[in-house]
């Protein structure tokens, strides 16, 4: 079994970069300069921004289904950035962070869940994906509990 995990599209975003401050905060977003080389992590590109990067950070509906457990919460993006693909690898913004992993099923229904400490994730990943009835698995940064990535099945 393997398993892809890919970054938020950057088009989704590109309009926020040419919005004013005003125009950003009548849609709750806000542009923002990272201070640290950590603790702004790009949904896009699935990096930490480096200090004196600018950033929106924006409200995104992270699992859009109609159950209860629609998500949403606050995330950062990036300019100028490709969508992260990583397969069967951890990107950088899960190293050093504690994960909580939410399992659904096809009907957005969840399953199991897990919380992997740091060098953890790869394993609870596959111990998740063990069972069939789980279709994908929404990765959140346990602390501040911001949606971190999406992971699927990646099978021939």
């Amino acid at each position: 079994m393997t398993y892809k995990i890919e970054g938020l599209a950057p088009d989704r975003f590109a309009p926020l970069f040419t919005m004013d401050d005003a125009g950003l905060a009548a849609i709750n977003a806000r542009r923002v300069t990272a201070t640290a080389d950590m603790g702004f992590p790009c949904r896009i590109s699935l990096h930490d921004a480096r200090a004196g990067e600018e950033l929106i950070l924006l409200h995104h509906v992270s699992h859009d289904v109609a159950t209860p457990y629609r998500s949403a919460y606050a995330i950062y993006v990036r300019q100028g950035v490709d969508a992260a693909n990583y397969r069967d690898e951890l990107p950088p913004v899960f190293a050093g962070r504690p994960i909580a992993l939410r399992a659904f099923d096809a009907s957005g229904m969840l399953q199991g869940a897990r919380l992997a400490g740091p060098g953890e994730a790869d394993a609870a990943i596959r111990d998740l994906f063990a069972d069939d009835a789980i279709a994908y698995i929404d990765a959140h940064n346990a602390a501040h509990g911001c949606f971190a990535a999406r992971i699927e099945r990646d099978e021939p």
